[in-house]
């Protein structure tokens, strides 16, 4: 599939009660345009790929503010304290880049106060606790839904955390949690911790769909969050997370489980503007059109060119190489320009590239692999976590 593709629904007059569809998300007092986030995104989720999902908030071909929330990628609060290198560049942010969540991850919970407050006088403008990361470098110190298995612990993380934001903030800035439903697949956890978190100080849950067990295999379990939904009665925003990679994912999200609002994470790695469609179609009933080819080459063009100034020539380079495959997910056919793209030198011959393409050269010729038989396609390289 090429496009973003949607279809009119019948949200408008013939639904009674349409609950968060097409409602801009509050958390506390930060106000939203939409109730649509970007997830943390491990190793995805950089100021230039931020940046790039906002350039449609102001796109006249939709509604205006899709993307409401950015969240950075995981954030060490060791490597924010002590100034690592690594641990700065994923912080970075700037004034086009708001409003922001950073999310910490770790399991002590004076370090992780710490950090969190770090966080606010960086800019944060939603401080947000990792209890949902599956990845065994993760959950091996246990942190991120490690968590799920020690409640006590998670409970003394935020309100360690929501002390420290609120003292540096003067209560401004949310203090929210990422989980997912428990450890084990047969174990739910989530529907009974997350109201005991929100009395701790979270001030909104979002919920990844599955449990750690299945780390991203399966399908989201929109049941479950339903559940974690009924459970929480409105004390805070619940946001439903995992499986959205086209508009009506959103909305049926948001119609089958009753949540707030929704975290997109991988699928927007190939559609950034999939913020934009989810929000005009939950606020108009309808999709925009794709973006034209053109457009959508250019949007490669501006995530280098970003690249390039928060990370050099080298970092760019490194960041093309590996998100290629991604981008052309929407560009149609187009194995050539993927190989030509991986194998540039320089950001100059990623650009002629792009222009070969755009003149009618680097197409493929015909074969079975690019008419959709899904045999001969090219690894795409998997987020780690957080990406659902």
């Amino acid at each position: 599939m090429v496009g973003s593709v949607c279809t009119t629904r019948g949200i408008g007059e013939e639904t009674p009660d349409r609950g968060a569809i097409g409602r801009p998300l509050k958390i506390g007092s930060l106000e939203l345009t939409s109730n649509l986030l970007l997830a943390p995104i491990a190793g995805y989720c950089d100021l230039a790929f931020r940046l790039t999902c906002r350039s449609f908030n102001d796109d006249p071909a939709g509604e205006q503010g899709g993307l409401g929330l950015a969240c950075t990628d995981l954030l060490s609060p060791h490597g924010l304290l002590k100034g690592t290198a690594r641990s700065l560049d994923l912080a970075k942010t700037n004034d086009e880049d708001r409003p922001i969540g950073m999310q910490l991850y770790g399991s002590d919970p004076s370090i992780m106060g710490e950090g969190a407050a770090w966080a606010v006088e960086h800019g944060a403008s939603l401080v947000d606790i990792n209890m949902g990361c599956p990845v065994d470098k993760i959950t091996k110190k246990d942190g991120g839904s490690k968590l799920l298995c020690d409640p006590d612990r998670a409970l003394r993380i935020v309100e360690s955390v929501r002390t420290a934001v609120d003292r540096a903030s003067n209560g401004r800035v949310p203090t929210t949690i990422k989980t997912r439903l428990g450890w084990f697949d047969d174990e739910p956890v989530a529907e009974w911790l997350a109201p005991k978190l929100i009395e701790a100080g979270a001030m909104a849950v979002t919920l990844h769909g599955r449990t750690t067990a299945q780390k991203f295999r399966g399908h989201v379990d929109l049941p479950g969050i339903r559940r974690v939904v009924e459970a929480i009665d409105g004390r805070a925003p619940v946001i439903g997370n995992g499986d959205v990679k086209e508009p009506e994912d959103a909305l049926r999200m948001i119609e089958a489980t009753g949540c707030d609002g929704v975290m997109i994470g991988r699928g927007a790695l190939s559609t950034p503007w999939l913020f934009r469609d989810a929000w005009t179609l939950q606020r108009r009933g309808s999709c925009p059109d794709c973006p034209e080819l053109h457009a959508r080459i250019e949007l490669v063009r501006r995530f280098l060119e970003l690249m390039r100034k928060h990370r050099g020539d080298r970092g760019a380079m490194i960041q093309m190489r590996r998100r290629i495959s991604w981008f052309a997910k929407r560009l149609g056919p187009c194995r050539p320009l993927r190989e030509a793209v991986r194998l540039a030198e320089d950001p100059e011959s990623v650009h002629r590239a792009l222009d070969a393409f755009l003149g009618g050269n680097l197409q493929p010729a015909p074969c079975r692999d690019e008419q959709g038989t899904g045999r001969g396609a090219d690894r795409i390289d998997q987020p780690a976590a957080g990406a659902a």
